[in-house]
């Protein structure tokens, strides 16, 4: 199954016959074009956002509770819709797909959820397995596969274990197999550390990065500030409806003002205006 007991690299994220089209590959994978979105219309939860995710990236969306960071994974997969604005995914415009079109987008798309989803009483193979069952694919295909996903999360030889016996971290290692099972073009999480202590939080942003390195698109939405802290990343700051596109990390923010420009170290300090409250300053502090 995997040659000298190492894990085999992702094969291709889009598979022959599953592409939008046969230029997918050179687009971004992502592209928000002024997207509005709110529930209600004195507090918008997106306010004219616009960002472009090129394929490959690992990309932090951050901010306080209730700042949009679920809102906007879930209009990536069109369990919502934009309200003004277009996102493309792999140039198509997602709210424009026809409903025979999600199911290939989702196929495209693994989504992880703080609170896992798995279904207790099943096996932890059955609750992987079923991404590619809803596919067709043949039975020895399908064990194959979920075996070598059960290998790059850390779980070999426990498929036949029950879902409702595992630790929460096992849980949410199992989760991600079922999100990388299916090798998609694009990782979603949502809060995946959530109900985990810190230091199996950390493991599990290791199991992100390691996913990534193969090439994988990986969108990871948390309000966790010491994760965004263990190495320099591009990060979004959600917040009060406006997305701050932070591209070195948090860590480097001094670097640059408000919109994004960077700071000219020798302006002299009479000349510098009093430094506004930003939006990742209220984050570090929430």
């Amino acid at each position: 199954m995997v040659p000298n007991g190492h894990p085999s690299r992702y094969r291709p994220a889009l598979r022959t016959g599953q592409k939008f089209d046969a230029s997918a590959s050179d687009r971004p994978i992502l592209v928000f074009e002024n997207v509005y979105k709110a529930y209600r219309a004195d507090q918008p939860v997106l306010r004219g956002t616009n960002l472009i995710i090129e394929r490959g990236e690992f990309v932090f969306i951050t901010g306080p509770s209730g700042a949009g960071k679920s809102t906007l994974l879930r209009m990536l997969y069109r369990a919502e819709t934009v309200d003004d604005g277009r996102i493309l995914f792999l140039g198509r415009d997602i709210a424009r797909l026809t409903d025979d079109s999600v199911p290939m987008l989702r196929r495209n798309i693994g989504v992880v959820f703080q609170d896992f989803k798995l279904v207790p009483t099943w096996t932890v193979f059955d609750n992987v397995a079923v991404t590619l069952e809803v596919l067709g694919l043949p039975a020895r295909i399908i064990h194959i596969r979920v075996g070598e996903a059960l290998e790059r999360v850390g779980l070999s030889g426990r498929g036949s274990d029950r879902a409702a016996v595992l630790s929460g971290g096992e849980q949410q290692r199992v989760a991600i197999a079922r999100a990388i099972v299916g090798e998609p073009a694009l990782i979603l999480a949502d809060e995946p550390t959530g109900n985990l202590d810190p230091l199996l939080a950390t493991d599990i942003l290791g199991l992100f990065e390691d996913i990534h390195e193969t090439g994988t698109t990986v969108l990871f939405a948390t309000h966790d500030r010491t994760l965004l802290d263990v190495r320099p990343r591009r990060v979004v700051v959600l917040d009060e409806g406006k997305a701050t596109d932070v591209p070195h990390g948090l860590g480097m923010e001094e670097d640059f003002d408000d919109f994004g420009e960077c700071v000219d170290e020798y302006t002299p300090m009479e000349d510098v205006e009093p430094r506004v409250e930003t939006p990742t300053d209220r984050l570090a502090v929430a």
